[in-house]
């Protein structure tokens, strides 16, 4: 029995894999169980930002587990001190709730947008719409999907969480319709700078500006959902202040630890004491191995000029791709990269880069590409040539 079907043999089988078993990695390429290597376009949706095995980030990861890998929340660390501090520092925030996903960091905002409204208005008040955007991806846990403002999301798992409504992204008419509908019963609008899983759509600037302004008048929060935007990937830390804006709450994820699991909410002075003791918690939240991770991910992202050449990669990419022949627009920000192409699927080309040595994502009907931050432009043109080739065939 080989590796793959073993896997599918004790493995529920709740997602679509390519028939790729990935064994190790280096820098930003995997190599397979058969010894083929890839160029990673896609750092695992996201995840490793610092590629494969970075050298700083073993380090630290490898020094934390011989010094200890886990205690409860019932006890402090140093290391959930550290990073807490160093993030909260970056980022502008006050405090934050650590958890072990994206899904997870949302769940946590949820709970802290709603309580925040049932501390301050009372359970009566019945204050705890949250609205959020058609098109939006926001997990996989049965809030957070019921949060996603997609219906083909919506459907199984019935019945879904009450109080969310969706409003149309980009159009700030349906957006103040939808607080007029639901006067004095939204507690908070949640929305991510750049549609991820919705085909890498960037909201626009009058937008955001004017979620701000509603949310303002009625002490409404706002939830920016940056599991996927964050820790860079948008040539920002955090993408709100490409923007000029600071959420009441910020969630990060995915690339935040480089490759460990984890999870982030991030909470400012008026949100930081809404969660008591009793109130919210995770088991694995804060581990020590994940805040290790994320204190060497934040060492070299904070670094002199890193952020500033995520700019100018993502730059490259879209001057390279634009003048290949296939594609017709290019959408993003930063090293976060949707491709649409005139004639082609997406799904297609995945596999076809995927048969020459290139891993890639999709996203709806557009190619999506997240390579590590630190992707050198050789590889990038290395990649795009395979991406080129694949997209001439």
């Amino acid at each position: 029995m080989n590796t793959i079907e073993k896997f599918n043999e004790h493995v529920v089988g709740s997602y679509g894999r390519f028939d790729l078993v990935l064994e190790k990695g280096e820098g930003r390429s995997a190599t397979s169980e058969d010894g083929k290597t890839y160029i990673d376009f896609g750092s695992g949706i996201g995840t490793n930002s610092l590629g494969y095995c970075n050298d700083k980030w073993v380090e630290a990861i490898c020094a934390q587990a011989h010094a200890i890998q886990h205690t409860s929340n019932y006890y402090y660390t140093k290391v959930q001190a550290d990073f807490a501090a160093k993030l909260c520092e970056a980022t502008g925030y006050d405090k934050i709730f650590f958890g072990n996903s994206g899904a997870e960091a949302n769940e946590c905002a949820i709970k802290v947008a709603r309580k925040y409204s049932f501390d301050k208005y009372g359970k009566d008040a019945e204050r705890n719409i949250i609205v959020t955007l058609a098109n939006s991806f926001h997990g996989r846990t049965m809030a957070t999907l019921s949060a996603t403002g997609q219906d083909s999301f919506h459907n199984y798992f019935f019945p879904f969480v009450p109080g969310f409504v969706n409003a149309k992204a980009n159009d700030i008419e349906d957006l103040r319709r939808v607080l007029a509908e639901n006067e004095g019963k939204v507690c908070a609008v949640m929305f991510e700078f750049v549609q991820g899983e919705g085909g890498v759509v960037s909201l626009e600037k009058d937008f955001i500006e004017a979620i701000f302004e509603e949310c303002g008048k009625n002490d409404i929060l706002t939830i920016a959902d940056e599991v996927q935007t964050g820790v860079g990937r948008t040539g920002a830390l955090i993408t709100s202040k490409l923007f000029g804006v600071q959420p009441d709450i910020t969630t990060l994820a995915k690339g935040l630890a480089g490759g460990v699991p984890i999870g982030a909410c991030l909470t400012n002075k008026k949100t930081s004491g809404v969660l008591t003791p009793g109130t919210h918690g995770s088991t694995f939240g804060g581990n020590p191995l994940a805040c290790a991770g994320g204190l060497s991910v934040l060492d070299t992202v904070l670094s002199e000029g890193f952020l500033d050449e995520v700019c100018r990669k993502g730059y490259y990419f879209y001057q390279k791709l634009m003048a290949f022949d296939e594609v017709e627009n290019v959408t993003g920000t930063g090293l976060m990269i949707g491709i649409t192409l005139k004639n082609k699927t997406a799904k297609d080309i995945c596999k076809a880069c995927l048969d020459n040595g290139l891993l890639a994502l999709t996203a709806k009907e557009k190619l999506r590409l997240l390579p590590p931050l630190n992707i050198t432009y050789d590889e990038i043109d290395k990649g795009l040539a395979i991406l080129e080739k694949v997209l001439n065939q």
